[in-house]
């Protein structure tokens, strides 16, 4: 796309509009209850220290140039940059936050995906339904467990692959509002 274009191109309201390196265009809806939710998942993640590795949308190389830039990932701490990006293989935890745009990528087709790249562990924060789905042991078809918890339920330990522990405090998690009408 060229600069022209972009220039005269009108991109959606309540939208983000990214320009990756390699001339990709990426639009990706933005709201308040997913940015209020990935903040409240930064908050739990000081648990594991300051200075720990929680990186929020930056690009993670997969193979197969399948590269995401996830809501949350929890990095092994020992994770050093391949060039500008970390690798799929210093991932521990991925948590998607779902969008009304984005519920079928983020239920089904990141499931997949990250787990036949066997990320240990793979979290869906869905501010909508409630509830969040824990998937763990990645498989080349996905993953083989998944867990349901709704919101208001206290405290959910979820186990990292170096033996720390994230603990995602479901009471905290923001609902979104209920909309009013404007006439």
């Amino acid at each position: 796309m060229s600069v022209g274009s972009i220039m005269e191109t009108e991109f959606p309201k309540g939208y983000a509009v990214l320009f990756g390196a390699d001339g990709k265009v990426i639009v990706t809806p933005q709201s308040e209850e997913r940015s209020s939710t990935i903040r409240s998942m930064q908050i739990d993640s000081l648990a594991l220290g300051r200075h720990a590795k929680v990186i929020s949308d930056v690009y993670i190389d997969f193979p197969a140039d399948e590269n995401s830039a996830p809501d949350l990932a929890i990095l092994r701490e020992d994770a050093r940059k391949e060039g500008k990006r970390y690798s799929f293989e210093d991932v521990l935890l991925i948590s998607e936050v779902v969008s009304a745009s984005s519920a079928r990528k983020d239920y089904d087709d990141c499931t997949t995906k990250y787990g036949r790249y066997g990320i240990p562990v793979y979290l869906v924060v869905d501010p909508y339904a409630g509830e969040v789905v824990l998937h763990t042991e990645p498989s080349a078809n996905g993953y083989s467990t998944a867990l349901k918890r709704a919101y208001g339920t206290g405290k959910l330990p979820i186990p990292l692959g170096d033996g720390r522990t994230f603990t995602l405090d479901l009471d905290e998690l923001p609902r979104p509002e209920p909309e009013t009408d404007t006439h």
